[in-house]
């Protein structure tokens, strides 16, 4: 196990919404997430979802506008605060619930439901293997599990691009600290590899942000919004392109019969 601590947003969470769900990147992200659970079967009729390290709350309050019911989990009170405000204002409180908890408590506490969301959230915590064993037993048998995870490979493949060789060559080390900035990103070969051990099978492998970060006017990503939106939902399924997401979503089914 690393030195790393899991991370707690209290302190940013209001910077985390200008500078991450108020940009392209938390639209595109958002977007292709629903795409992708759109296509799931196991939430085509309302469902009880959890959503562990939930931040505000974005992608589990479209999913209650939808009818599911949903539990949002976080460490964070203040992220769990600006979610409550936006539930009260869309007027989405009966569908929603707030547990201000870590995902070793509801571990502690027994809870199962038919489907858990996890996006963004393996690489700020100690010990990403470890919590995928743990959000397994989170999951009703037969269940499904939605995870998003930095993608350490494409944050290589990106600083190549920039020209960051020394920060390349240096593990990643020696820069500055961005604090919105995952410090532990995450091999998609060793989570699939965490998910098959704990009882997971993979179905659906997509990249997000595919296109996006690799633009070389930056300002292009809100200009043309639109059309990379249709560009990364149209490849970010198909290789060389998933590969390359800033971020790597599974869609895990958890194994009938362990």
């Amino acid at each position: 196990m690393s030195n790393q601590t899991d991370r707690n947003f209290d302190s940013i969470a209001a910077k985390f919404q200008r500078n991450i769900y108020q940009t392209s990147k938390g639209q595109l992200r958002q977007a292709v997430l629903l795409r992708d659970l759109a296509t799931s079967s196991d939430l085509q009729q309302p469902v009880k979802i959890l959503d562990v390290g939930a931040g505000q709350g974005q992608l589990a309050l479209t999913l209650a506008a939808q009818g599911h019911q949903v539990t949002l989990a976080d460490i964070s009170a203040e992220m769990l605060q600006l979610a409550r405000q936006t539930a009260h204002k869309a007027g989405l409180e009966q569908q929603l619930q707030f547990a201000h908890c870590s995902l070793q408590q509801l571990v502690e506490q027994g809870c199962q439901v038919p489907v858990v969301l996890c996006h963004a959230m393996l690489e700020w915590l100690a010990d990403p293997e470890q919590a995928i064993a743990q959000l397994y037993q989170l999951i009703q048998p037969g269940g499904l599990l939605s995870l998003m995870f930095f993608n350490l490979d494409a944050k290589r493949f990106g600083n190549v691009l920039y020209g960051n060789f020394d920060y390349v060559a240096q593990g990643f080390t020696g820069s500055k600290t961005v604090p919105l900035s995952p410090q532990n990103p995450l091999r998609p070969d060793d989570v699939l590899r965490w998910c098959q051990q704990a009882g997971f099978e993979l179905e659906v492998k997509t990249g997000v942000r595919c296109f996006h970060d690799y633009l070389r006017e930056p300002a292009m990503q809100q200009s043309h919004y639109q059309q990379l939106l249709a560009l990364e939902l149209e490849y970010n399924q198909t290789e060389p392109y998933a590969s390359l997401g800033k971020y790597m979503h599974f869609i895990l089914r958890v194994r009938q019969g362990l």
